[in-house]
Formats: C-alpha cells, structure tokens, sequence
C-alpha cells in the first residue's frame, strides 16, 4: 500500500489550496480516507474524514473553509482550504482506515509522508 499527499506549498493568509493524496495497493472504496495536521511542538489532530461512499466529517472549527471529497475512480483524496489563517500552518497528511471514519490517528492503518502547508500572514 502506498499513500502520496501533494498539493502542499506557501500561500498568504486569506488564500487557498488543495491537497491531494493518491492510494495505491487497495481497495480505495472500501477505505474511509482521512486529512489530519501537525502543526510544530502540537499533537496530530484530525481535520476530516471520508466515506467511500461520500459521507464526510469536519472538524467544527473548519467548516466553511475546508471541503473534502474524493474520486474513487482515481483512487484521490481531496482537501480545499480556503480562506487560510496562519494557524493552519502545519504539515497535513492523508491516511486511509478499513470501512469506517474515525477520529484517532491511531485507528487509521496507513499513511502517506505528508505535505507542508505554510500560511504567512
């Protein structure tokens, strides 16, 4: 199984980006995929999660600005982050966990490298 996040980068507060995150090595629809952060000296926390069949969760402190989606014919996880803050500032990765969503980032089976996002302000 190989997990690769893109899509990372430097970006001025207020704008955006998307993330990407290809899964090989699975059945991609049978997976919940999920986006979790790490900002420096701060724990991993999640940021949302998604079904194979679509059904999302997002951090309550997100909604409005973050989306995630995905295509399962291109086996790729989506995160469009907009209006960004510097405190989202952190390296994000994308990790996938048979069947179901869940919020620990233990409870997820595998992980891509990450991709750093960077907000100035």
């Amino acid at each position: 199984v190989q997990v690769v996040e893109s899509g990372g980068g430097l970006v001025q507060a207020g704008g955006s980006l998307r993330l990407s995150c290809t899964a090989s090595g699975l059945p991609f629809v049978d997976y919940a995929m999920g986006w979790f952060r790490q900002a420096p000296g701060k724990e991993r926390e999640g940021v949302s999660c998604i079904y194979g069949r679509g059904t999302t969760y997002l951090e309550d402190s997100l909604k409005g600005r973050f989306t995630i989606s995905r295509d399962n014919a291109k086996n790729t996880l989506y995160l469009q982050m907009n209006s960004l803050k510097p405190e989202d500032t952190a390296m994000y990765y994308c990790a996938a966990r048979y069947y179901g969503c869940a919020t620990r980032p233990a409870d997820f089976g595998y992980w891509g490298q990450g991709t750093q996002v960077t907000v100035s302000s």
